[in-house]
């Protein structure tokens, strides 16, 4: 029996039985959103479904993309290729679960409020410091990114320090845009900047003899494996990396709160994952295939010099947009349970703009002393994917899952075998978190005692490299 959530939380509990009629849904989705319509209030729902379609598509084709090739490198091509099929569509399937669960109980703004339904306030408070923890990582992430980008652009003309302050201050700024419509341009120039710097070095990389970073002169060893047989440490990692570069799903959730017509959401997830899914495949294996164990990490360095500062320069402002998007997340999160329930989440008060910049500027904050302290692309990644994103994108979907078709378990063949491989889905998000978590970890740990991480807020870029 789920515990009673508090009513300004959820739909009341008529609504809550088994799926009944559409009228039923849409009738609760209209009567509890977290936000209203109306005459004096500032009118959050005014995003389309082709919109959230694109907001999505940057959410997700971000940072996580610039990791996969050297990912793949640890698993080998045929498992790499495999691992990334498989663990975007599983990210795919848990985001369609969480976006029908969202709209069966309409009053849930976020994962968190999910967790409260199915789990009590413990849960619930549990699983919004992990999709927090999640979202100030990825920012982290993305201001790596930026910093890195500024780095290739001026040569290292300045301590990485002072472009990862400059990166934030960017961030910030673009993330305070109150509304996800107002942003929704800036998803639709970042997605095709940081496409476009992809492609460039996918070309890029079939065009030289050798990888950029591979010994320029006598025999090398180019490292291409069909099946690579790593330590469980490693593949672990690995595995931890692809996934996150999949896994932001839970962000969907405060989009839906802001459509104009919540119940076109499923089409924007199947247009997004669809792309992702293809561009990851086609992009990671075509990299991984002419680098070998020489893929750069972001893999943007991968075609050498010139075309790494082409790509970060032209991918610089995706790779910004990405860590706005998280940032926003985030704040919002915080923002609506700070102020859900009064007049000050949707009027212009004092009150409504001080939390809400608060917000933004205080996981900003968060954001930059992390990318300042794991300034390793790779691992900051692996991390969110191990630690925060398991649990969140894996094990709470298929709880979610469970809670609404609880009837499964005593039902018919199909039924019963399609509840427990939920069940299963459970199992694997804790094995994931676990196992991915202690492998990271162990990693960041070699990593600083081998010197490949620099210390503290020291002026080494996310390679290593004293600038």
């Amino acid at each position: 029996m789920a515990p009673k959530q508090e009513s300004d939380d959820i739909r009341p509990a008529s609504f809550d039985a088994e799926i009944g009629s559409a009228e039923k849904i849409q009738q609760g989705t209209n009567q509890f959103e977290v936000f209203k319509q109306g005459d004096g209030v500032v009118d959050f729902r005014t995003v389309h479904w082709i919109q959230a379609s694109v907001i999505f598509l940057k959410i997700i084709f971000a940072t996580g993309v610039l990791s996969i090739p050297s990912s793949m490198n640890a698993l080998g091509a045929f498992p790499g290729a495999v691992v990334v099929v498989a663990l975007t569509l599983l990210n795919a399937y848990c985001a369609i679960v969480q976006g029908n669960f969202r709209n069966r109980h309409a009053g849930c703004h976020s994962i968190a409020d999910m967790a409260h339904l199915v789990g009590g306030p413990v849960v619930k408070e549990i699983v919004g410091f992990l999709f927090l923890a999640a979202y100030v990582i990825c920012a982290a992430s993305g201001i790596i990114g930026v910093s890195t980008a500024f780095n290739a652009l001026s040569l290292h003309a300045t301590c990485t320090q002072w472009f990862s302050l400059v990166a934030t201050v960017i961030v910030a700024l673009a993330a305070s845009v109150r509304k996800f419509e107002k942003i929704a341009w800036l998803t639709w120039v970042g997605f095709i900047s940081v496409f476009i710097a992809v492609m460039i070095v996918v070309v890029g990389v079939t065009t030289r003899d050798r990888p950029a970073i591979a010994p320029q002169t006598g025999d090398f060893d180019l490292g291409f494996v069909v099946i690579g047989y790593p330590t469980f440490i490693a593949g672990m990692t690995a595995c931890a990396t692809i996934f996150c570069s999949s896994a932001a799903t839970a962000a969907f959730l405060p989009v839906i709160s802001e459509m104009k017509r919540p119940k076109d959401y499923n089409k924007a997830v199947y247009v997004c994952m669809a792309i992702v899914t293809s561009s990851y495949l086609a992009f990671s294996f075509v990299v991984y295939y002419w680098c070998g164990k020489w893929v750069a990490s972001p893999s943007l360095g991968s075609a050498g010099p010139v075309i790494k500062r082409v790509a970060y320069g032209v991918g610089i402002i995706g790779l910004a947009v990405s860590a706005c998007l998280y940032v926003h997340i985030g704040a919002k999160y915080i923002f609506v349970r700070v102020l859900r329930n009064s007049r000050h989440l949707q009027e212009n008060t004092v009150i409504h703009w001080a939390t809400w910049l608060g917000c933004t500027i205080g996981i900003s904050i968060c954001s930059f002393l992390i990318a300042s302290g794991i300034p390793i692309f790779n691992y900051i990644l692996a991390l969110a994917g191990s630690l925060c994103f398991s649990p969140v994108a894996i094990c709470l979907p298929g709880w979610l899952w469970c809670h609404d078709y609880s009837h499964y378990r005593k039902g018919n063949v199909w039924q019963i075998t399609t509840y427990y491989l939920h069940v299963l889905m459970i199992a694997f998000g804790a094995f994931m978190t676990i196992g991915g978590t202690y492998s990271v970890i162990q990693e960041i740990i070699d990593a600083y005692a081998s010197g490949a991480i620099g210390s503290a807020f020291s002026c080494a870029d996310n390679s290593g490299t004293v600038v």
